[in-house]
């Protein structure tokens, strides 16, 4: 199953309805919106976290109208009955049970579909501790701290990198069954 997007355009090979898309029609965008909303509330001021949060909901409300203009048009009234199905923001919960049923967790799936935003993440969640501790009082006398930081962040870096490496050779591809 294809979704997402295809030579900087919105795409899709078919109308995805399963999984988590039966709970809520952007759950991933849903998703990172709350993992960087974490982030912006981090530091603790109201600005940034106001800010952060709504520039993403902002840009994420953009992206989603672009493709649901494509989805209406490219999938018509099968797209329209599953907007009327499932909501576009908040997760209908009750939806769990049906839209989870048959599925198994598959740790190689995850890291090979999610590996970015796991990465990014924890990137962003590092350099949140950098930026505080070099606020805080008297920043030289965490040196030692600050380079434990600075190496977890190269080293998430190249993890990304390698697993990325390791996509585009065909490693995190899902065998058919036979």
């Amino acid at each position: 199953m294809q979704r997402g997007g295809l030579n900087k355009k919105v795409y899709a090979k078919n109308l995805v309805t399963k999984g988590m898309f039966g709970i809520c029609r952007n759950p991933l965008y849903v998703g990172n919106v709350l993992i960087y909303g974490a982030v912006f509330v981090m530091p603790g001021d109201p600005w940034v976290a106001s800010i952060g949060i709504l520039s993403f909901l902002f840009m994420y409300q953009c992206i989603v109208h672009a493709e649901e203009d494509y989805l209406g048009t490219r999938f018509g009234e099968g797209y329209r009955a599953y907007c009327a199905d499932v909501p576009r923001w908040i997760p209908r919960f009750g939806n769990f049970r049906r839209a989870t049923e048959g599925m198994a967790f598959n740790v190689k799936r995850v890291i090979g579909k999610d590996y970015s935003t796991m990465s990014a993440t924890l990137i962003a969640l590092l350099s949140v501790e950098v930026y505080e501790t070099l606020a805080a009082p008297e920043p030289g006398r965490y040196g030692p701290y600050l380079s434990l930081l600075a190496t977890l962040i190269a080293f998430t870096g190249l993890m990304a990198a390698f697993v990325s490496f390791l996509r585009k050779r065909g490693s995190f591809r899902e065998r058919k069954a036979v």
